[in-house]
C-alpha cells in the first residue's frame, strides 16, 4: 500500500542518515554516496547499508545489501587492503582528483567482483602509484570491470599486461597523458575493448610493435588525435595502417605537427612524396653504382678464394704429410716438457735422475780424459774414502 511504500522510504532514509560517513551526502533512491570536495585524509570506514529486494542491477535481479555507487573521494592518499569489500553490490566507484600514493594490492578486492566503473582519472601521484595500481588490477578479481579512466595521470609508459586481468574491460581512458610509445603485450587479453582513447598524448609515431599491438584489438574505436605527430620517413609504416586498419580511427583529426613545411596537414592519405622520403634521381644512381661496386668485389674475392682452395686439394699429400710432421714434433716436445714436469714434483726422481747425471758426467770425464792420456796408460780407481786418485805410468819396454 502506498502507506507501507512511504514506512519503507523512511525508515530507508533514517538508516542512510545513521550510516553516512561525515561530510558525505547520501542519496538511499539512486543508492549513492558523495564525498565531493570534503578533503577526506582516507577512504571512509562506514557506508550506509539497508536490505533491498528485487531490485534490478546489471540485468539481473537480487536480494542486495548496501548497492552503493561511491563517487568523489578527494585527496586521498593511501587505499588499504579491502577498502570497499564491505560493498558488495558497488558499481561504479570514483577516485578523480586524489593523490594516491600507496595502494594496497588488494585494495579493489570486492567478492563476487561487482565493480564495473572504475575512475582513477588525475588520482595517480607518482611511478610508485602505477606500479602499486597495476598490482591491485591483477589481484583486485575485477573480472566484471567494463570502464577503466586513468587519464590526465602523466603516465609515461604503460606496463606490459597491465590489463590482462581485465577480460571483459569495453571502454579505457588514456587521453590527457604522457605516453610516448606502445609496446608489445600493453593490451593482452583485453578481448571485448569497443573504446580506446589515446588523444592528448606524446605520440610522434607508432613503431611496428605498436602497430601489431593495435591491429590485435580489432574492429575497435580507436581515437588518436591531438598527438605531436612528425611526418618524416619513420612514419610511412603508421601511415599505411591508417589506410589498411580494420579499426575505427578519427582519421580526419589526424595532423602533422612537425616538420613546419607539413604542420597540420592530414596523416591520411599522406604521400611519400610529400613527405620527403623519396630518393633524388643523381642519388638512387650512386647508390646502385656502390651496389654494383660491392657485387663485383664479392666476385672477385670470391674467385680467389676458390683458387686457394683448389691449390690446397691439388697439394693436400704434402699438406697432411707436413700436418703429421708439426703434430708429432708438436707431441714430442709436449712429452719432454710432462717428463721434466715429474721428475722435478717427485723428490725421489730427482735423487735417482741427480744420480744418472753424475754418473753420466763421470763416464763423460773418463772418457775425455782416456782420450788425452797417451795409449799405454792405466786408470785406476782407488774407493771413495781415499779421497785421491792414483795414476801410475810406466815406461815403455823395449823388447
Amino acid at each position: 500500500s502506498p502507506c507501507q511504500c512511504y514506512l519503507l522510504f523512511l525508515q530507508t532514509e533514517i538508516e542512510c542518515s545513521l550510516d553516512c560517513p561525515f561530510g558525505c551526502e547520501c542519496f538511499a533512491v539512486t543508492r549513492t554516496v558523495n564525498c565531493d570536495s570534503k578533503d577526506l585524509p582516507a577512504v571512509p570506514q562506514s557506508f550506509p547499508g539497508y536490505n533491498v529486494t528485487n531490485i534490478s542491477l546489471s540485468n539481473n535481479s537480487h536480494k542486495v545489501s548496501r548497492c552503493y555507487s561511491v563517487s568523489h573521494l578527494h585527496r586521498i592518499t593511501a587505499m588499504a587492503s579491502h577498502s570497499f569489500s564491505a560493498l558488495l553490490n558497488l558499481r561504479l566507484l570514483d577516485l578523480s582528483g586524489n593523490r594516491l600514493v600507496l595502494i594496497h594490492p588488494e585494495a579493489l578486492s570486492i567478492p563476487s567482483g561487482p565493480l564495473q566503473e572504475l575512475n582513477l582519472s588525475r588520482s595517480l601521484y607518482n611511478s610508485s602509484a602505477l606500479t602499486d595500481l597495476t598490482t591491485a588490477l591483477r589481484w583486485g578479481g575485477l573480472r566484471g570491470l567494463l570502464g577503466l579512466d586513468l587519464s590526465g595521470n602523466r603516465l609515461a609508459l604503460l606496463p606490459p599486461g597491465m590489463f590482462s586481468h581485465l577480460p571483459n574491460l569495453q571502454q579505457l581512458l588514456l587521453t590527457n597523458n604522457s605516453l610516448v610509445a606502445l609496446y608489445s603485450g600493453t593490451f593482452s587479453g583485453v578481448n571485448h575493448l569497443q573504446v580506446l582513447d589515446l588523444t592528448h598524448n606524446a605520440f610522434r609515431t607508432f613503431n611496428a610493435d605498436a602497430l601489431q599491438e593495435l591491429e590485435k584489438l580489432g574492429n575497435i574505436q580507436i581515437l588518436l588525435s591531438e598527438n605531436p605527430y612528425a611526418c618524416s620517413c619513420e612514419i610511412q609504416n603508421f601511415v599505411a595502417w591508417l589506410n589498411e586498419s580494420r579499426a575505427q580511427v578519427d582519421v580526419d583529426a589526424l595532423r602533422c605537427a612537425s616538420p613546419t613545411a607539413l604542420s597540420n596537414a592530414r596523416l591520411w592519405g599522406l604521400s611519400v612524396l610529400a613527405i620527403g622520403c623519396v630518393v633524388p634521381a643523381q642519388t638512387e644512381a650512386a647508390y646502385l653504382t656502390l651496389q654494383t661496386s660491392y657485387i663485383l668485389l664479392g666476385l672477385v674475392l670470391g674467385f680467389v678464394g676458390m683458387v686457394f682452395l683448389f691449390v690446397l686439394y691439388l697439394n693436400r699429400k704434402g699438406m697432411k704429410k707436413w700436418i703429421i710432421e708439426t703434430r708429432d714434433a708438436c707431441r714430442d716436445m709436449m712429452e719432454g716438457y710432462h717428463y721434466r714436469y715429474e721428475i722435478d714434483s717427485d723428490p725421489r726422481l730427482g735423487r735417482i735422475a741427480a744420480v744418472y747425471r753424475g754418473s753420466r758426467m763421470q763416464k763423460h770425464a773418463g772418457v775425455a780424459l782416456s782420450q788425452q792420456l797417451p795409449s799405454d796408460t792405466c786408470i785406476n780407481q782407488v774407493p771413495t774414502n781415499t779421497h785421491c786418485k792414483q795414476v801410475a805410468t810406466s815406461r815403455p819396454v823395449s823388447l
